[in-house]
């Protein structure tokens, strides 16, 4: 549902040219987070997964870390599309 209100607001020209945009890789690692978890809560003793599911949410914390240096407007945008909340700081 998430994702096709996303795509839709990009053009099909815009999002061939923009799968490697940062905007489109953190969308991309959001959803794949979101379906590991769903996966996970029926699925508990599944390692291999829940290994796969840290990996993907330290890749799009490190994207989101670097959205917010470079660009803090489109940064607070792109958490509001997504709903996802701001991650701790250590």
């Amino acid at each position: 549902m998430v994702k096709n209100s996303f795509i839709s607001v990009i053009s099909q020209e815009e999002k061939e040219e923009n799968k490697g945009s940062i905007e489109f890789q953190v969308f991309n690692f959001t959803n794949k987070i979101r379906r590991l978890v769903s996966h996970l809560e029926l699925h508990r003793k599944d390692y291999s997964s829940q290994k796969g599911l840290r990996k993907i949410m330290e890749k799009g914390q490190r994207l989101l870390a670097y959205l917010s240096k470079r660009n803090k407007l489109l940064y607070k945008e792109l958490m509001g599309q997504l709903d996802i909340q701001n991650p701790k700081t250590r």
